[in-house]
């Protein structure tokens, strides 16, 4: 990091030395994982910096924020609607649950066998490691899964302000209602914790911002259809990480500029994998900074990822809110619309997965996919067979991936993942 920020840190209440230990793991992941990569876009510098500074200058971009009278929203998932916050003179960000972190403290707390990302969060903050649960003004749960439902009655007695928002798990008019009757409650809840009224102006402002952020990275995707492909599956899931981080208005302009490169090396051919290359879909649960595991396994195992049908990518991603309304009304009902295309696990039954999975395939020219679930994560365990069975319906190879967040079954993992590759060619 370009700056000692260690009193920064014991102001936010951080365990230093439990945080210098996962700042010096993450370090030198990041350097055996993304650094170690050839031939890679010089525009990637860019969130190589962010990295570096993902627990420095960031969090001190926050607390500036925070000094100016601003609040700031932790958040653990892709239905909380970044729309609402930003017009309502708020900052959401992403929250840590993408590594192992003082298990033995959270297993006091939670069964062994509850999923890896659940745990990941209790960890983080049981651990005092994470500067952005730290900085929140308001932690926002959901419950979308039974364990995180659960988990936050426990979270609840951890954090100062957590606010749960209730999602609906079916696809009707009435799973519609409820979601309209939770983000209008979502939206009062913000005013309430910014003392500042959400207008037209501020809403339709704020739709147009999160959708340059999302076209941004739209762009970046369509770009992965090509062969030989511009940019690593790593590089592109590291851009979708740092979505949920980053300042929006910057992050679209690095997002926008590395297209441009990209674009470049597109005409000349220029790809990061010789062409015809295996290319894989990965489907199926988020991937949040540092679960790089599987995606490092696979891109040193003779395949290049092409997309991620994920929260953590396209599904978290592909849709951009209608901005033509002129009330606040009006937009509210966009914003629900939005948002109630996002075809997470929770829902049942949950067709448009199938569909949205099949049509990535296609878009991307993928050859095959590896469907990933963590452990003990119901809702895509509970999906993978499902897919499995309808993609090879179509004549898509499929390989099912069940693992958490640890190192010790990498070599399992790479044999699997190497014998699939070596199907494909």
């Amino acid at each position: 990091m370009s700056e000692n920020y260690q009193s920064m840190w014991q102001n936010l209440g951080l365990d230093l030395k439990a945080h210098d230990a996962l700042l010096e793991v993450l370090g030198k992941g990041y350097q055996d994982i993304y650094l170690a990569q050839k031939n890679r876009p010089e525009g990637m510098g860019y969130f190589d910096f962010v990295m570096s500074e993902v627990h420095g200058l960031r969090i001190k971009e926050l607390l500036d924020e925070k000094e100016q009278g601003r609040k700031i929203v932790g958040s653990y998932c892709v239905f909380v609607p970044e729309e609402i916050v930003l017009a309502a003179n708020a900052t959401l960000v992403g929250l840590c649950s993408g590594a192992d972190f003082a298990m033995e403290e959270v297993e006091k707390l939670l069964p062994r066998n509850t999923c890896a990302l659940i745990k990941s969060s209790f960890g983080f903050k049981l651990g005092k490691v994470c500067p952005y649960l730290e900085s929140a003004d308001m932690i926002v749960g959901e419950n979308t899964c039974d364990g995180k439902k659960k988990a936050y009655e426990t979270l609840n007695t951890l954090v100062e302000n957590l606010y749960v928002m209730d999602l609906p798990q079916v696809k009707s008019e009435k799973g519609k209602a409820l979601l309209k009757e939770e983000y209008d409650r979502f939206k009062i809840a913000m005013e309430k914790l910014t003392s500042v009224s959400i207008t037209a102006d501020s809403l339709k402002q704020a739709i147009q911002t999160v959708n340059a952020k999302r076209s941004a990275i739209h762009r970046l995707s369509s770009l992965r259809k090509v062969n030989p492909v511009p940019i690593s599956g790593l590089d592109a899931l590291l851009a979708n990480q740092v979505f949920f981080y980053d300042n929006p208005a910057r992050f679209t302009e690095s997002v926008n500029k590395i297209c441009d490169e990209l674009e470049k090396r597109i005409e000349l051919k220029q790809g990061v994998v010789p062409e015809n290359t295996p290319r894989i879909l990965l489907s199926g649960c988020p991937m949040a900074v540092p679960n790089w595991k599987l995606p490092w396994i696979v891109e040193t195992s003779g395949a290049v990822i092409v997309g991620e049908e994920s929260c953590v990518g396209e599904r978290g991603t592909r849709n951009l809110t209608d901005d033509s309304g002129q009330t606040v009304e009006e937009m509210m009902d966009a914003i629900v619309d939005r948002y109630f295309k996002v075809d997470c696990a929770i829902f049942t039954p949950n067709p448009d997965r199938l569909d949205h999975i099949a049509e990535m395939v296609e878009t991307y020219k993928a050859d095959g996919v590896i469907h990933y679930s963590l452990q003990f994560c119901q809702p895509y365990l509970m999906e993978s067979m499902p897919v499995e069975k309808d993609l090879e319906g179509k004549s898509i190879p499929t390989l099912r991936i069940e693992t958490d967040y640890s190192m010790e079954d990498v070599g399992q993992l790479k044999t699997r993942v190497e014998a699939f590759v070596e199907q494909l060619k």
